[in-house]
């Protein structure tokens, strides 16, 4: 079954050590691929920020020393002294006179799983509170992508919204939705930013029955960094979807960002028998009985 699951660990505790695998030599060519205009102690920064989040640096581990950072990364004392002081800042570590810079993050405590296609009511079904912020809402010119999505003519009405929903008061999707002008007028900005998208469709007569999607990974411009709470250049995982009624015609279109720091998306795969030899497949099944949920965007 495909999923996606909240990253919510037990917190881990740290001895200062990287895990294995990390080492100074990675460490400087992560500096030099950032391929950002950003400045060097911004890119430190980050790389630090992605070690703690992801648990190379545990709660009370001690980060190197800002000599350290300037042997490694072969940056100035004030440059590695500015990107503790982000790091600082953001709440992730605290700096201790005489003893280091100690990490504080608490990594969220419980694993939530729920699949892509019905993540909204796998949260409300766990109690948890989503909430949704309606950024955008206008009818226009379909853009070429979007009509060849929705298989309408080039330039034909369509409604676009963008949403920014949460849980925990922490954000965690940036939603562009493209829906046909027929059906989108059919229901108000008020509507759609208080109920799900395919509910108001299918209160609309429309029984959705399937949807296909591709996902990838994009980087957060200033616009959705900002929405998200994260850093211009972030990496975002990206699912484009289209959605079809029992028909098999297009009734909406969406692009959803996601924070991989709070999501990440999984697989159930099995071993199965090839031509020649054996493979991993997905279930088949599974994926498609999610589908058939048609689940909340």
């Amino acid at each position: 079954m495909l999923q996606i699951a909240s990253l919510r660990r037990a917190p881990e505790t740290g001895s200062g050590t990287p895990h294995a695998g990390t080492t100074d030599s990675n460490l400087s060519t992560q500096l030099g691929s950032q391929g950002l205009k950003t400045p060097l102690y911004h890119q430190i920064y980050l790389i630090l920020k992605g070690q703690i989040t992801d648990g190379v640096y545990g709660t009370d581990a001690r980060l190197p020393s800002e000599q350290d950072l300037t042997e490694r990364f072969g940056v100035s004392r004030i440059t590695a002294k500015r990107a503790m002081d982000e790091l600082a800042a953001e709440g992730l570590v605290v700096r201790e006179r005489a003893r280091g810079t100690r990490v504080i993050y608490q990594p969220p405590s419980a694993s939530i799983a729920s699949s892509v296609e019905g993540l909204l009511e796998n949260l409300i079904a766990m109690g948890l509170e989503t909430t949704v912020k309606l950024l955008e809402f206008a009818y226009l010119p379909a853009p070429n992508s979007v009509a060849e999505a929705l298989e309408i003519e080039r330039g034909a009405e369509v409604q676009r919204a963008v949403r920014v929903r949460t849980l925990d008061s922490a954000p965690f999707s940036h939603l562009t939705t493209y829906v046909p002008s027929a059906l989108g007028r059919q229901f108000s900005a008020e509507e759609l930013s208080s109920l799900p998208l395919l509910s108001l469709l299918e209160r609309c007569g429309v029984k959705v029955d399937s949807a296909s999607q591709t996902i990838s990974a994009t980087l957060a411009d200033h616009v959705v960094a900002r929405c998200l709470g994260t850093d211009p250049g972030a990496a975002l995982m990206k699912i484009s979807r289209v959605v079809r009624d029992q028909n098999g015609i297009p009734v909406e279109f969406i692009t959803a960002l996601y924070r991989p720091d709070r999501y990440q998306y999984r697989m159930s795969l099995s071993r199965v028998q090839g031509e020649t030899e054996k493979r991993w497949a997905a279930d088949d099944n599974a994926d498609k009985s999610e589908l058939l949920k048609a689940g909340a965007s």
